[in-house]
């Protein structure tokens, strides 16, 4: 439940920590907006507060025009626990737009869980029904397609996950309270406006150190598939290999995709957004972080550090466990070879049916190709969970199970391909260096004032040591 007096002081002072978090409807206008709205601040006795922005929509409420409700970051809440696993999965598929091409009878199927119970989970904790929720995600792309894109308006409905343009018009306009010729022909110029490609904003909770990651990235891309370069990342995506650029402007994060990616967009934006860490709470970290006398003038020096997550789960598996026992960059040359042989990152399957004397020709240990096709095997048969809300500790254990891969495979991996923000690699050597040589329990130790943020602890760690800013 919502405090609705601490959301009014949030409100009031445009605090951009609940930016995301909550959003309020304005009785006399009919407007729901975010904590950081630029707009005059209304009176309190016309304010409601709504966990959702499909919540607020089901209140009836429109989105405002100004600060654009369809934009604001997500929750990165620090404990899966807070909101029920199904719940996060649910929403996250959704998000991707699993609900554009099948029914809530095969989302619940996917999730193991009957159509019913998957609606009471969702209207029990978020106010809204699955379908509410898909319905409020295709018209917040479309909003942001024709604020933001040239796509033409038919482009738009389809990639929205609209069935005809008639619905796309009539849905839009009963949302909004305007039609999406009279929404495009609002639009000012963006950066980047004059590409063919599409251009798309990513907000954020600042501060945000971009630098610093695609520093991270730039060391550990894969060659064929990434590069970072004049101050932006590039991946490709898909079959036909097309481009995706992601650079910071003007104090947002900005993507340009190819105009062929107009379909996959909720899938694209959702895995940029957690490679780029975008719906972190830098704040709430800071706050339980900078008690550490160690941690806390590094957190004043990098306070938007985030941790890089990743776009493809298994894509960031195979690197890690590459990266055993060897530098970054030989991890970064075997990766190139690796997708030099497959014209593309290998499939699970293709790599599991792949002879362990092929991987040692690519210049890999025997024991390396036994663990990486034994990953592949796991990943093939649903033995490995890297979806959203999966449990750390089971994923873990399933990992370690695998022959060759250890614990600090299996905690890199819940830092980044499970993205958690709790995760600890204690018997990193970096981390236990920058700890003043202590054991990987002494770090277990240490890093208990740090929970529930100590795979942002580690990155902080890692970052100043490897910028000599330590003692």
């Amino acid at each position: 439940m919502l405090d609705d007096d601490a959301c009014w002081r949030a409100l009031a002072a445009r605090d951009a920590r609940f930016d995301g978090r909550w959003f309020v409807g304005v009785s006399t206008t009919g407007i729901y907006c975010r904590s950081i709205c630029p707009a005059r601040l209304p009176r309190r006795d016309r304010c409601s507060f709504h966990a959702s922005a499909a919540a607020a929509e089901k209140a009836g409420f429109r989105a405002c025009f100004r600060c654009r409700p369809e934009l604001a970051p997500g929750s990165a809440s620090a404990s899966v626990d807070a909101v029920p696993r199904l719940v996060r999965r649910a929403v996250a598929e959704i998000a991707e737009g699993y609900l554009d091409h099948a029914s809530v009878d095969d989302l619940g199927a996917e999730l193991g869980v009957s159509a019913r119970q998957l609606r009471r989970a969702l209207e029990a904790e978020l106010g809204v029904s699955p379908i509410e929720l898909a319905q409020t995600r295709r018209l917040a792309q479309a909003k942001q397609l024709l604020h933001d894109s040239s796509l033409s308006l038919t482009a738009i409905a389809f990639a929205s996950g609209f069935g005809s343009v008639r619905r796309f018009n009539q849905s839009v306009l009963a949302r909004f309270g305007r039609s999406p010729s009279a929404i495009r022909a609002a639009r000012g110029p963006k950066p980047g406006s004059a590409r063919s490609g599409l251009v798309l904003r990513l907000d954020h909770r600042p501060p945000l150190e971009f630098a610093a990651l695609l520093e991270f990235l730039a060391a550990r891309v894969i060659p064929g598939l990434e590069r970072v370069e004049d101050d932006s990342y590039f991946r490709v995506i898909g079959e036909d290999r097309a481009e995706v650029r992601v650079w910071f402007e003007r104090g947002q994060v900005w993507a340009e995709l190819d105009s062929s990616l107009a379909s996959a967009i909720p899938r694209v934006v959702a895995g940029l957004r957690r490679l780029f860490d975008l719906d972190a709470e830098p704040q709430a970290i800071a706050v339980v972080l900078r008690r550490d006398p160690l941690l806390a003038p590094l957190l004043r020096r990098r306070p938007g550090l985030r941790v890089p997550g990743s776009f493809d789960p298994f894509e960031t598996a195979v690197r890690a466990v590459l990266g055993q026992q060897v530098s970054v960059a030989a991890a970064t040359t075997l990766a190139g070879r690796l997708v030099g042989h497959f014209g593309a990152m290998p499939t699970p399957s293709e790599l599991a049916a792949m002879p362990i004397a092929s991987l040692a020709g690519l210049g890999l240990p025997s024991s390396r190709a036994r663990a990486l096709t034994g990953l592949a095997d796991a990943w093939q048969r649903g033995a490995i969970d890297c979806g959203p809300g999966a449990d750390p500790d089971r994923l873990s254990a399933a990992l370690v199970e695998i022959p060759g891969i250890g614990p600090w495979t299996a905690a890199y991996l819940c830092m980044r391909a499970l993205h958690a923000p709790d995760a600890l690699p204690a018997s990193d050597l970096v981390l236990r260096k920058a700890l003043a040589g202590i054991s990987a329990r002494e770090v277990e130790r240490r890093a208990e004032a740090w929970r529930p943020w100590r795979a942002y602890a580690a990155l902080h760690l890692w970052t100043a040591l490897g910028r000599g800013e330590l003692p």
